[in-house]
């Protein structure tokens, strides 16, 4: 299959699209021109039943819609369209909107940005000590863009909100320099979207190093279920299979991080294929999701999803919590109703597909995993506790917030048993003082003229 974009700037094209109500098209419009837009022939030929689109999962994820804006920011970008305003006008509408989207979620600016001799080292997170987030110049975009994505700034042209890495050695030097990382997560956007030269830039700066700290190196990735022709027919997927073949024989660990949000983009016949290629390079898939609202709120769903995933050799591996940014309200679902859907689904899998954690909120001060419901002194109480935190000392410690049936991120939840605030709040590390209820309610003043 020959790979088409669409944006809107050419969403025309789409012959689907001229049996869509006006109305919906328009709308579309609207909320592209907030929240980034673009898709392609594979997600819109062989993913989307058009029959019934409007309650269709893989067109929720990937096209926008009305519901996706507070109406008051809708009807704003809706007059500047059909008043043809000018583009200064338009513009500085669409920015006031998105620095009140809460662009950039648990401090990634304020606390992930790592310094290298005196310098803020701009394209790499190091937010959890082993781990380094690195984010290649040329792979922040993607083959189509989720409209769950907790990155969507990586792709709307603010550049102060943009990661982007443009020298691969950087990376290599600042793995060296830290002897506690072991594991390397190429990010985007989306690494896959780059050729197979520049992809190995990247990877090469890695396996020269001479880091003997370095034992897996990650790839987060969309390609599979959106684009897996990315390792079947593109031009170079032979390179990048011989690439991944290259890692694993010089022992290093290679995790495909493949986001997987419903079970029909693994249908496809591409779609198995490409992991088998993948899997004979000796690479590992290990699978990850949000819990979305009209799109996977259901445990037969992730059920499903777990069984065909190991049916296939891939590991299931996260279950999150959205990200309190961008069209999160729609998506977004209170955290005992995510833990039960967790909860159901987890007890009708075997121990192959057991491997799942979640349901976990990427917040602030670390991944926060909601453990269960429990009665305590005849009051139910919400039991969490930190898989990966700023903090090691904070990893797997238990605490409990008050019982809420509609809290939807940790920000909504007070300490039980009469307690001020959680432990990491009063924790003496160097990692305490941090806001853990990063909120996307405070940068309203940018957008209080425009309304």
């Amino acid at each position: 299959m020959k790979y088409e974009s669409y944006t809107l700037k050419n969403y025309h094209k789409m012959s689907k699209l001229k049996f869509l109500p006006e109305t919906d098209i328009f709308d579309m419009a609207v909320v592209g021109r907030v929240l980034p837009f673009k898709t392609n022939n594979y997600v819109v030929d062989e993913l989307i039943d058009w029959d019934h689109y409007a309650d269709d999962p893989l067109f929720t994820i990937n096209f926008p819609q009305k519901k996706f804006m507070d109406p008051k920011h809708f009807d704003i970008i809706s007059d500047c369209l059909t008043s043809h305003a000018d583009r200064f006008a338009m513009d500085k509408a669409v920015d006031g909107i998105r620095l009140a989207l809460n662009p950039h979620p648990a401090g990634q600016l304020d606390y992930n940005i790592p310094e290298m001799e005196g310098n803020k080292v701009s394209g790499i997170q190091h937010k959890y000590s082993e781990t380094m987030l690195v984010f290649p110049a040329q792979g922040q975009t993607c083959h189509a863009y989720c409209t769950f994505c907790f990155r969507w700034p990586q792709f709307t042209g603010m550049s102060e909100h943009r990661m982007a890495l443009k020298q691969a050695e950087v990376s290599a030097q600042y793995l060296k320099c830290h002897p506690e990382i072991t594991d390397v997560l190429l990010t985007g956007g989306d690494p896959m979207i780059m050729n197979a030269s520049r992809l190995e830039v990247y990877i090469n700066a890695l396996l020269t190093s001479g880091a003997a700290n370095l034992k897996t190196i990650r790839i987060g990735t969309k390609s599979l279920s959106f684009w897996p022709y990315r390792y079947l027919t593109d031009t170079d997927s032979e390179k990048i299979l011989e690439l991944f073949r290259k890692v694993t024989d010089a022992g290093i660990h290679l995790s495909i991080m493949a986001h997987i949000n419903h079970h029909r983009e693994m249908s496809t016949s591409a779609f198995r294929e490409a992991v088998k290629r993948i899997r004979e390079t000796g690479a590992v898939i290990r699978a990850q999701s949000p819990v979305l609202n009209h799109v996977n709120a259901a445990s037969d769903i992730w059920e499903k999803m777990w069984l065909d995933q190991v049916s296939l050799g891939i590991i299931p591996y996260y279950m999150f919590v959205p990200r309190n940014t961008g069209a999160h309200r729609f998506f977004s679902l209170p955290l005992v109703k995510t833990y039960e859907i967790f909860r159901e689904a987890f007890s009708h899998v075997s121990g192959l597909a057991r491997t799942v954690r979640g349901p976990s909120m990427s917040a602030l001060p670390g991944k926060i995993k909601i453990n269960g419901i429990p009665e305590i002194n005849g009051k139910k109480v919400i039991s969490m506790s930190f898989i990966q935190a700023r903090s090691s000392d904070w990893v797997e410690k238990p605490f409990f917030a008050e019982y809420h049936d509609t809290a939807c991120w940790i920000n909504e939840l007070k300490p039980a048993f009469g307690e001020t605030d959680f432990f990491f709040e009063r924790d003496d590390t160097d990692a305490s003082g941090l806001n853990a209820f990063d909120d996307d309610t405070g940068i309203l003043s940018s957008i209080m003229a425009l309304s």
